[in-house]
C-alpha cells in the first residue's frame, strides 16, 4: 500500500483582487477631485455618465488629501468627499485628515 498524503502542501490559487469604485456627482469641484484620484491610482479606470464618473480600481482606491488641494487649488477636508460621492463598492478601510483607501477586507 502506498502513502496518498502528500509532505508538500497544495498548491493554493491565488484569489484575483475584487474591484472597488465610486460614483462621483459630476461639479466643478469635483472634476478637480476626479483629476486627483486619477493621479494617484494609474491603473484606475475612469467612465464619465451623465451627471456622474465613475471610478474603478483592482483592489483599492486612493484619494489624498495634497493632491486634491493641488487640482483644486485650496484646501480640501477629506469630509468634503462625502458631499461628492453618490455610491461605493468595497469599504471604506482608512477615512483620516490625509486620505480616504476604498477596498475590500479580503
Amino acid at each position: 500500500m502506498t502513502d496518498t498524503a502528500s509532505s508538500t502542501t497544495p498548491e493554493v490559487a491565488a484569489t484575483p483582487a475584487r474591484p472597488v469604485g465610486v460614483d462621483i456627482q459630476e461639479s466643478e469641484t469635483n472634476r478637480a477631485v476626479v483629476e486627483a484620484i486619477e493621479a494617484d491610482n494609474p491603473d484606475c479606470a475612469v467612465q464619465h455618465m451623465p451627471g456622474l464618473v465613475r471610478i474603478t480600481a483592482t483592489g483599492r482606491l486612493v484619494i489624498n488629501r495634497v493632491t486634491v488641494e493641488d487640482r483644486l487649488g485650496r484646501e480640501w477636508e477629506t469630509h468634503e468627499f462625502q458631499m461628492a460621492i453618490v455610491s461605493y463598492f468595497g469599504h471604506i478601510k482608512e477615512w483620516d485628515d490625509d486620505e480616504i483607501v476604498i477596498a475590500w477586507d479580503h
